[in-house]
């Protein structure tokens, strides 16, 4: 009995550690998100006057993913997606666009919702989730969560995080790691946009035309144990 009591915690240990090792400590994604794009200023733009979908630009795979910069972005960058004019499937809602939580578990959110075509970029609070065809990389986020759990030197680390974007009758299907089940939901209910959460939650946003001053560089997530 306890030899197998041994074997199963010796176990236990082991898909810890390697579950702890993936998260937080293997080769962050590689950024590929364009310079300019981080360097540009997103909180000077009416997000009110959206881009017209009418093919006459780029398509989505033109353009290359977006991705977080190390654990968050420094300031609200300019979208991934200004350039891109392919039109959405039949099966996507309109959800482009400025967002802030009004009612629910997480009023005050803001986020900045992109579309082109069969890709969708989710940019909020100092991370950018990007899914769908590129020119650079995977059709999943591939990303990190934005939340720094410790720091050694000057370096921090964040958990990976990993999921498609998939359109399920007009409502959007976050699946964890790509393939996985079905963590955040987000879909228009009237003028507002509904964000169910992994936590549970349920969040009702109405539109912004303008980033709040306030957010333009996102506050620092996570609890940030400093080792050494």
């Amino acid at each position: 009995m306890k030899k197998w009591f041994l074997r199963i915690l010796f176990l236990g240990v082991a898909l810890f550690a390697a579950a702890f090792w993936q998260l937080f400590l293997s080769a962050r994604p590689p950024l590929m998100t364009d310079p300019a794009t981080l360097a540009g200023d997103g909180s000077t733009i009416d997000y009110c006057a959206l881009p017209i979908l009418d093919g006459s630009g780029k398509m989505a795979t033109d353009i290359a993913k977006g991705n977080t910069p190390g654990c968050r972005y420094s300031h609200f960058p300019l979208p991934i997606l200004a350039d891109c004019t392919e039109p959405l499937p039949a099966d996507a809602a309109d959800i482009r666009g400025l967002w802030i939580g009004v009612e629910g578990g997480h009023t005050g959110h803001v986020e900045r919702v992109e579309q082109c075509g069969l890709r969708t970029v989710v940019t909020s609070s100092g991370i950018i989730h990007d899914a769908g065809p590129n020119s650079t990389g995977g059709e999943t986020t591939n990303d990190t969560e934005g939340g720094v759990l410790f720091s050694i030197g000057d370096r921090e680390f964040c958990p990976r995080t990993s999921a498609s974007m998939v359109w399920n009758e007009r409502v959007l299907d976050f699946h964890a790691f790509g393939w996985g089940p079905v963590v955040v939901r987000r879909y228009l209910d009237g003028d507002q946009l509904i964000w169910e959460y992994a936590d549970g939650s349920v969040t009702r946003m109405d539109r912004l035309c303008t980033l709040p001053p306030a957010l333009k560089v996102p506050p620092p997530r996570g609890r940030n144990y400093r080792l050494f």
